[in-house]
């Protein structure tokens, strides 16, 4: 289907969705106070404060909706946003991309840049986690698709803002909750805020694990979160926030397509044998002091640190891996008028740093009379220090009440040191500093209506691995990925802000293109290989339905239809120049519906249709697309004076649907084997849910 077709088909389903709602409204206005839907709140990072405002495509998803399903697994509610894809397999491995952008990475997230209030989740690697953190610590994410740099920084597919969950209430408060689920999910919460005029705590603690439905596939992990504010004053306020996690997963790996059909519960033979896994200790932490300083200029300054202590016993090897990164921002905000027209500004600086020390040791399992991994002798020693910084720059005129402008600017410079113990080197190196421009226009004919067009050029860092050689030493030739993305789009109230619309078509051409070329086990080479090819189009619904004053429904659909494709790319001379990008669905499609009553009995279903997935650059191998269903009931009640319970049940893939929930792109074959592209998703699985908050 080409775009035109695209976008023929999606104004035609807004205009029906409109029509329908209209018909609705017409029976029920007269009996009915309107309910409106909330307006969206974003981040203060951004210039604008809301998304009515912002001329970028943003999914926000709040806190009830992190937590719509079994409060465990945040890939089922990142997959509601259109035009990301996030891949998850026993949790703890996991892969996001975002229209298209970072599909082909062999394992982990790159290309994105995340933060955790101020504090960077992407570490000097490129490599992005947001997993660690407990969904019932998030208060709200925001994911902005595309290459918005002028105030992010490094992020080619676009940035994850992740709000920490603060107290709202004037008060105490504590809760307890309890998960329990299918092949032995059990999650326990305790959690305790206190909220006063001078400061804020919020203390949480949740222990989750599972014994896994496939061999090898057990996972533990606990954390605790602390976070608040201190010295609050009319103008000024310092926050704090800091997160410690430990996680143990085993790691069944991925299988090849017979065993993907007959027994997708088994186990790589290899990671059963040596029950391989991946155990780690991770802690960041940080603080951000706001102030205004007069009625025109704001600043808002942070420092963070960022620790992680990491060993995975692998078939092949056993890495141990350490990294501290630490690093400051600092932004100045503010407004003025020029000739009656008023301008807004954002302007700063972000610096980071980023130590690493890896260590691969030989794994002697198999001498080890079948009780897993043993650590032989030390086979290498590598460290790396990068540090980078950026100067950024957005601006915003409102040349009218109807029509304002938004440009920006972000500079980068990174340089990095590379430590190989083996061969006794060190050997410095630096990237050009990049320039990242971006140029947005935005028509508001009245306040419910938005129309924008945007222009932007990002950029992403090649990790650790593709900047050498395979002799362990710097490549001076690898470059950073670089592309320009151009966006049309609009957000849309309608019927009294019942029901919200968004569309965006977008274009996006990536070149100087990083390809991750294998030549080992756990070893590869970045070569710059050519061009990739990014358009589509991406629609949201959102509609709030109250039928009396009993029964309200609240229903979404959200559709991402893209093109991605290869545009010049010679790989060990194959051309796949005009192939699908591997690892991607070009389409997708969820939907979701939630009756609520006013006896706080609720009702909730969601689906979600993935395409079929490239599974190699010759596209000579495809994953099936599926259907996952979803269903949740529950029952939130007050048993006493300020306590209140909650009570939920759900059933996940309610079908019994046979799909691969995370694929390794371009596996290759090992031996007389067949190629190991799948991760077979959880079969049918239940979970029940007791929570109890009370109120001091």
């Amino acid at each position: 289907m080409t775009l035109k077709k695209y976008c023929l088909l999606c104004f035609a389903l807004l205009f029906l969705q409109n029509i329908n709602a209209q018909n609705r409204e017409g029976k029920t206005i007269d009996t009915l106070q309107t309910e409106k839907l909330d307006e969206v709140i974003i981040s203060p990072l951004h210039i604008n404060n809301t998304i009515q405002d912002t001329p970028a495509s943003i999914g926000i998803l709040s806190k009830k909706e992190l937590l719509q399903n079994n409060t465990t697994d945040i890939s089922t509610v990142i997959n509601t946003i259109p035009g990301v894809f996030m891949q998850s397999a026993n949790i703890t491995t996991t892969r996001i991309s975002i229209r298209g952008i970072g599909a082909r990475t062999p394992y982990g997230t790159n290309k994105i840049r995340a933060f955790y209030g101020s504090i960077p989740l992407t570490s000097g690697n490129s490599e992005t986690v947001i997993d660690d953190i407990d969904l019932e610590n998030l208060n709200q994410i925001e994911i902005i698709k595309g290459p918005l740099s002028s105030v992010y920084g490094a992020g080619l597919g676009g940035a994850i803002l992740i709000s920490p969950q603060l107290s709202k209430n004037i008060g105490e408060s504590a809760g307890i909750s309890t998960v329990v689920g299918s092949y032995g999910l059990l999650k326990n919460t305790l959690n305790y805020s206190l909220n006063e005029k001078q400061g804020s705590l919020n203390l949480s603690y949740h222990k989750l694990e599972t014994d896994g439905w496939r061999e090898n596939s057990a996972y533990n992990r606990e954390g605790v979160t602390l976070a608040g504010e201190l010295f609050k004053k009319k103008n000024s306020k310092l926050t704090y926030f800091s997160n410690y996690t430990y996680l143990k997963a085993y790691i069944p790996s991925s299988i090849n397509k017979t065993m993907f059909d007959n027994s997708p519960q088994s186990g790589a033979p290899t990671w059963v044998a040596s029950k391989g896994f991946k155990e780690y200790k991770s802690t960041l932490a940080g603080l951000a002091y706001d102030f205004k300083i007069n009625e025109n200029l704001s600043n808002s300054t942070s420092v963070f640190m960022n620790y992680k202590d990491s060993n995975e016993p692998r078939p092949f090897d056993i890495l141990r891996q350490y990294t501290f990164a630490s690093g400051a921002r600092t932004q100045f905000s503010g407004n003025f008028k020029i000739n009656e027209i008023e301008n807004q500004f954002i302007t700063g600086i972000e610096y980071f740093t980023d130590h690493y020390k890896g260590n691969t040791f030989q794994n002697l399992y198999q001498q080890n009379n079948g009780q897993g991994s043993l650590q032989g002798d030390q086979l290498t020693e590598t460290g790396q220090k990068r540090n980078f910084y950026n100067i950024f720059a957005q601006f915003r005129t409102l040349l009218s009440r109807k029509f304002e402008i938004q440009a920006g600017l972000d500079y980068n410079k990174t340089e990095f040191e590379l430590e190989n113990y083996n061969l006794n080197s060190t050997q410095n190196y630096s990237y050009d500093g990049i320039f990242s421009p971006q140029l947005s226009f935005l028509f508001k004919p009245n306040a419910q209506q938005t129309v924008y067009f945007s222009a932007s050029r990002g950029f992403s860092l090649p990790a650790t691995e593709e900047t050498l050689t395979s002799t362990g030493s710097i490549n001076p030739d690898i470059k950073p990925e670089n592309g320009y993305n151009f966006e049309l789009g609009g957000k849309f109230y309608f019927f009294n802000k019942r029901l919200y619309s968004e569309i965006s078509i977008y274009r996006m051409e990536i070149k100087d293109l990083l390809v991750a070329k294998r030549v080992g086990d756990d070893q590869y080479v970045g070569v710059n290989a050519g061009k990739t090819f990014h358009e589509g189009i991406e629609i949201t619904l959102n509609h709030n339905w109250p039928i009396n004053s009993f029964f309200n429904i609240n229903s979404y659909i959200s559709g991402s239809f893209g093109n991605y494709e290869f545009k010049e790319f010679v790989d060990n001379g194959n051309d796949f120049s005009g192939n699908k990008l591997t690892g991607v669905p070009a389409n997708k499609v969820n939907a979701g519906i939630n009756l609520n009553t006013s006896l706080g009995i609720y009702l909730s279903g969601d689906f979600q249709f993935i395409d079929k997935i490239p599974l190699n650059d010759a596209n000579a191998v495809y994953a099936d697309s599926y259907n996952i269903i979803n269903l949740k009931t529950g029952y939130r009640f007050e048993i006493l004076p300020k306590l209140n319970a909650h009570l939920a049940a759900g059933i996940n893939n309610v079908t019994n649907e046979k799909y691969a929930s995370l694929i390794l792109p371009n596996a290759v074959a090992v031996g007389n084997t067949s190629p190991r592209y799948y991760y077979p998703g959880l079969p049918t699985n239940f979970y029940g849910l007791v929570s109890l908050n009370y109120l001091f």
